[in-house]
């Protein structure tokens, strides 16, 4: 029986070597031998496995898998998982929830799983209200129709529960709400949508066009909020995270960088967890829009009376833990495992707190010494890779290389040359 580790809060986990920091993770989350070969497997997907979810596959892309300590969400403690290839996002990401665990942590919450199947219905102006009346006539008899095509998730309670109509020029757009349940939706949606489309036309005497899932999912939000301690990041630094957020909501190219910071952690969690990271993006940048129709920081900072900083982030996050590469990839189950989630709803909660947390990194970096700081340690240890370095020289041409403020290939190659005496 999986139970989640006593406490996140691990300090120094970066310094321990591989074969610890697996010890750690088996111990905190229970985790068998198997799992742990699967963790220390060159491809830990298989070329077959590979070749049966997507294409033409010639073999397995690997992204860097790490876990992020010191998150205590909703007064639960979490090691998450988290795929990316961008130095300092996970560092950033534990930083940040350390910071936020002084004041208790995240807080957050998950809407229902409502997603948005569209049925375009081709239709002059003048024909639109027959229409409508037909859907309205029929409503009752469309949503059982849509529900017949997946029994067994009405079975957990979810299934198409309302329609919704809007109204174009030369077209009508009808919206299937359906309850997922713990599926992202995708495929239960577009088989209802299609369904429907095809009694829509026989019923209403109309040509429908496309019918397919909305990654726009407005009824599918989650929330989290964190409070960020003066005594803990100082009075300087609230008043400048306050103001980096104020050119964010001022400024579109501010704040698609600002929302870009966001989604450093959510997608990395997805990509861990086997969900579609695509269809995040596509989401919270529309919902970035959507809200004000102009484009706007998807996150707000604000100070209380006591002169604490306030971070909160609101955002559609439609993800699942059944279906999917949540059950194909064997690495995306092993990260559920180890996240220990028990419905899409909780680890939308997981996700949005990491993506604030990612969110309030970045801008305190940016507030109070700059992004490169941080980034570049870590960068100029890859660029010591790539000129050669191996072993102890990577740490010492990487520190050699920022003290002389010059990262690049043609600098690390001429530091590793002093140090082999070459």
């Amino acid at each position: 029986m999986f139970t989640m580790p006593a406490c996140s809060d691990i300090s120094g986990f970066y310094k321990l070597d591989w074969n610890e920091r697996l010890q750690l993770l088996k111990e905190r989350c229970n985790l068998s031998e198997s799992d742990i070969a699967l963790l220390k497997a060159n491809a830990p997907l298989d070329f077959k496995t590979a070749d049966l979810m997507i294409e033409n596959v010639i073999g397995v892309f690997c992204l860097p898998l790490a876990i992020a300590t010191h998150f205590k969400i909703n007064n639960k403690d979490y090691l998450i998982p988290m795929a990316i290839e961008e130095s300092s996002v996970v560092a950033a990401a534990c930083k940040a929830a350390k910071l936020a665990r002084k004041s208790g942590g995240f807080k957050a919450e998950a809407s229902e799983p409502i997603m948005i199947g569209q049925i375009q219905i081709k239709a002059r102006k003048e024909k639109h209200q027959k229409i409508i009346a037909c859907i309205e006539k029929h409503k009752e008899e469309l949503l059982q129709l849509a529900n017949a095509c997946d029994p067994v998730l009405v079975s957990f309670g979810g299934g198409a529960k309302s329609i919704e109509i809007r109204e174009f020029n030369d077209f009508i757009v009808l919206h299937l709400l359906v309850d997922v349940r713990d599926a992202m939706g995708a495929n239960a949606v577009n088989t209802m949508c299609e369904k429907l489309g095809k009694q829509i036309e026989t019923l209403c005497d109309c040509e429908v066009g496309l019918q397919i899932l909305s990654n726009l999912a407005i009824y599918r939000k989650a929330k989290a909020h964190a409070i960020f301690a003066k005594e803990a990041i100082g009075e300087q630094a609230v008043d400048k995270v306050i103001d980096a957020y104020k050119f964010a909501y001022a400024d579109p190219f501010r704040a698609c960088t600002h929302n870009k910071g966001i989604m450093n952690g959510i997608d990395a969690v997805a990509i861990a967890c086997g969900n579609d990271f695509r269809a995040l993006e596509a989401g919270a940048h529309a919902y970035a829009w959507f809200r004000e129709k102009t484009y706007k920081p998807l996150s707000k900072y604000w100070k209380d009376a006591s002169g604490n900083l306030h971070a909160e982030l609101e955002m559609p996050l439609a993800v699942g833990i059944v279906g999917g590469a949540t059950k194909v990839n064997p690495l995306a189950k092993l990260c559920l495992k180890i996240l220990g989630v028990k419905s899409a709803k909780e680890l939308a909660e997981v996700m949005v707190s990491v993506g604030l947390a990612n969110n309030f990194a970045a801008l305190y970096a940016l507030a109070m010494e700059g992004i490169q700081r941080g980034h570049m340690k870590l960068h100029a240890e890859n660029i010591a890779v790539q000129a050669g370095a191996k072993g102890s020289e990577i740490k010492e041409v990487a520190k050699r290389m920022i003290e002389m403020q010059s990262i690049n290939e043609a600098t690390a190659k001429q530091i590793l040359a002093e140090l082999r005496g070459v």
